[in-house]
């Protein structure tokens, strides 16, 4: 496990959602504020608002990847580099985890139903995969040599 992976799931028990944990973690990396990165990515957590389609943490990477190698000009070569490696990357985040798609991931989670996000109780981190899911999703970038 590296340091970011740390970070990553510190965050998240700090009351960050996974998205926002895992884009946070990488602050430094690119130069932009961890408030700004919390702010840009809190829609990200629970697989898109709570709508448990793709995973939170997947998505920090995707921002991560975005921010790093995108250009504000629609470049077309560095929208290809960024698809390539977020396609490469969701191999390595399915292989690990066994799906990008939060549902998928919390199969054995009973959590409410709409956009109130659940309380952070002990109970709440006990029954949940994703303080792992995060950690591993920020080893995967971090692994990944790209940042």
């Amino acid at each position: 496990m590296s340091e970011k992976g740390k970070l990553a799931r510190s965050y998240f028990l700090q009351g960050y959602n996974c998205s926002q944990a895992v884009a946070m973690a990488f602050a430094d990396e690119l130069g932009i504020d961890k408030d700004f990165l919390a702010k840009a990515s809190i829609g990200f957590g629970g697989g898109m608002s709570r709508l448990r389609e793709v995973c939170g943490a997947f998505s920090g990477i995707v921002l991560v990847l975005s921010l790093k190698y995108g250009d504000p000009n629609n470049n077309l070569e560095s929208r290809k580099l960024v698809y390539s490696y977020v396609q490469n990357l969701s191999k390595e985040f399915e292989k690990s985890n066994g799906s990008i798609i939060c549902r998928n991931l919390l199969l054995n989670v009973t959590s409410s139903v709409g956009g109130d996000p659940d309380e952070r109780t002990p109970e709440y981190y006990k029954k949940r995969p994703c303080p792992d899911i995060i950690e591993r999703a920020a080893d995967i970038l971090y692994n990944s040599n790209l940042i």
